[in-house]
């Protein structure tokens, strides 16, 4: 055991092109790091994406070993552990947590169809939820699957024609879990320092047609973190890590499966592990599941795996239950605390390929011999349910209490923030995950931000930016969307980026830019004002983008908002923070005013707030005049 006072937490990362560790102290300082590389998801026609799912545990037990190995105890002082993975890539398993194909993609597209189909039937749901099941929601890989597997098919169960009795509407009223009764960006890493539109991970675009379970955290990025929508960019190498067959069973040696590894076949019997519980599939420990309702008939021995779900299993030898933010692609209703059992039964979805479902920092195990013989991680140290990829990111700049707001400006630009009550904005361009302690994170992606400045060569980047700062307020508007559409803080398919005026030169140009950026943010905090939202100042900065101090000053004065910088917003630390929660600190909010520095606030400049007002008019009314802002 460690010493008083040595006592830390590891968080991972796992993004799609390798796996990043962080052992932090209870203070937030960062003790050591660890990296192993993934192999490069296939891609390939009709929009589908696959990665080898287990290539994922030996690429996460060789970051833990050089993360623990750099510790002064060689990994004793690490008394939790939490896992933050991308939104929506799900694998289906075997009986004995073992893959029986690859991962299916968080950006594969194969089932929009079955999501179309799944948006109908469970309207009401989504309604109230505030939701748009997208073309690339797990949701419609999981009935996918289910076709695969020769279980059902839902082109015969009426996909796009439904064939049965229009869904109740739900009461909007019904209450939410309690928080005491368990209780959402890319990696820039190819970003130079310093300099405006420092960001990485290019090739995450997610069509406009409005927020949802797709594109969570559309491109945008959080320093070296993953992007649920993408994050095509992302350094780490195309290196595929030892598949190493005994590592990914070894886990099982740990015991906790009573019954689990029966042969498939044998439907339900995946669902025998665990204790009591209203869960569906039983999966580790008890957790908001469908109460018992629906049949579990032809689960085959199968489990639906979320990346952070078979990491969980490796580390504590068993199957665990699933976070509610990994889980929201997947269709989990976090509201009423329940699978969509409307949606799934008309899908043909068995229940028992579905785990429990818990609220993040909830302790569902310890780690077990022969992971902490893999990882160098201690026997019995806590293993704690995290977030996707976005959430983690976010909570890792200390945005944590209602009213706090964080402008991730990576490929693209997010807006992530904390409400005490669910948020459901009309337009759909604007969605939530629930927090650990049962508030809401409501966040919307746009499909505009530092891919503006993709054609300028990123040894001009720091010149320009100098440039841009001493010739002041740009003499032209611009709207930087180089998609088709956008989908935040407005929706729609036929927005396409425009330029007001002619620039002086170059220097004009590049401050347009970065502007048009700052006008998009303005406008998207406005949108959430709208919706009754109070957002707080300052504002968290995070992303590439924002290790740009020119481009981080435009942004502050075209909101007449201080922005303060983050210092470690990594997926990797804030899985560290989820990590701590319960374990070094009481809560999550404990954990993030502990560990989580201040970073530097950067002023508005109100020599120029008037001209950027200006030119802020003209850029919206601009989009008003085009009739894609209402």
């Amino acid at each position: 055991m460690a010493a008083a006072g040595t006592e830390m937490v590891a968080g991972i990362d796992i993004a799609t092109a390798a796996v990043r560790v962080m052992c932090v102290d209870a203070h937030g300082r960062v003790r050591s790091e660890g990296r192993a590389p993934l192999p490069r998801p296939t891609r390939s026609a009709g929009g589908r994406g696959e990665q080898d799912a287990r290539a994922w545990w030996p690429a996460v037990a060789a970051a833990l070993r050089q993360a623990t190995a750099a510790l002064p105890a060689g990994g004793r002082e690490v008394v939790a552990v939490a896992t933050s993975a991308t939104s929506g890539t799900v694998v289906l398993a075997d009986g004995a947590g073992e893959p029986l194909g690859p991962a299916l993609m968080y950006d594969d597209r194969r089932a929009a169809e079955l999501n179309a189909h799944a948006q109908r039937l469970g309207s009401p749901r989504w309604q109230a939820l505030g939701l748009t099941v997208g073309p690339t929601a797990a949701l419609g890989r999981i009935a996918w699957l289910a076709e695969a597997e020769g279980i059902t098919d839902s082109r015969r169960a009426g996909r796009g024609r439904p064939q049965h009795a229009e869904p109740k509407p739900l009461p909007v009223d019904q209450p939410t879990p309690a928080a005491d009764e368990g209780p959402r960006l890319p990696g820039d890493d190819a970003g130079a320092a310093g300099a405006a539109g420092a960001v990485g991970n290019s090739g995450s675009a997610v069509a406009a047609g409005g927020a949802g379970l797709v594109g969570e955290a559309g491109a945008a990025g959080l320093a070296g973190a993953a992007d649920e929508a993408g994050d095509g960019g992302s350094a780490g190498g195309t290196g595929a890590a030892g598949l190493a067959d005994e590592a990914v069973d070894g886990g099982l040696a740990c015991g906790g499966l009573a019954g689990a590894t029966s042969p498939a076949g044998d439907s339900g019997s995946a669902g025998d592990s665990g204790s009591a519980g209203d869960g569906l599939g039983g999966g580790g420990s008890s957790g908001h599941g469908l109460g018992g309702g629906r049949s579990s008939a032809d689960g085959r021995g199968r489990r639906l795996l979320h990346t952070s779900d078979l990491i969980a299993w490796r580390l504590t030898g068993g199957p665990v239950a699933t976070d509610w933010s990994h889980a929201l692609k997947s269709g989990y209703d976090a509201r009423v605390g329940e699978w969509p059992g409307e949606v799934l039964d008309a899908l043909g979805v068995p229940s028992a390929w579905l785990p429990a479902v818990e609220p993040p920092t909830t302790e569902v195990g310890t780690v077990c011999a022969a992971a902490a013989r893999e990882t160098g991680l201690p026997v019995g140290c806590a293993v704690r349910l995290g977030m996707t990829d976005g959430c983690a990111g976010q909570i890792a700049t200390g945005a944590v209490r209602p009213g706090q707001f964080v402008g991730v400006l990576g490929t693209t630009y997010v807006l992530k923030g904390v409400t005490r009550e669910l948020v459901v904005d009309p337009a759909g361009a604007l969605y939530s995950h629930r927090h650990p302690d049962g508030w809401w994170l409501p966040g919307g992606a746009s499909n505009t931000g530092g891919e503006a400045l993709a054609d300028v060569p990123a040894g001009r980047l720091a010149a320009l930016d100098r440039a841009a700062a001493a010739r002041g307020p740009a003499s032209v508007v611009a709207y930087t969307l180089r998609r088709e559409g956008e989908r935040f803080p407005f929706v729609s398919g036929e927005a396409r980026g425009f330029l007001l005026g002619t620039p002086a030169d170059d220097a004009d140009r590049h401050r347009a830019a970065l502007e048009g950026v700052a006008f998009l943010e303005r406008l998207a905090i406005e949108r959430v004002r709208e919706l009754g939202v109070a957002v707080e100042g300052p504002l968290w900065a995070a992303g590439g983008g924002s290790r740009s101090p020119v481009w981080t000053r435009i942004r502050a004065t075209a909101l007449g908002m201080p922005l303060r910088v983050a210092d470690h917003a990594e997926t990797a630390f804030g899985a560290a923070l989820l990590a701590a929660s319960g374990s070094l600190h009481p809560d999550l909010a404990a954990s993030a005013a502990a560990m989580v520095r201040t970073g530097r606030d950067i002023e508005p400049d109100e020599t120029e707030r008037a001209a950027l007002d200006a030119s802020y008019a003209a850029f919206t009314a601009a989009l008003r005049e085009r009739g894609w802002l209402r």
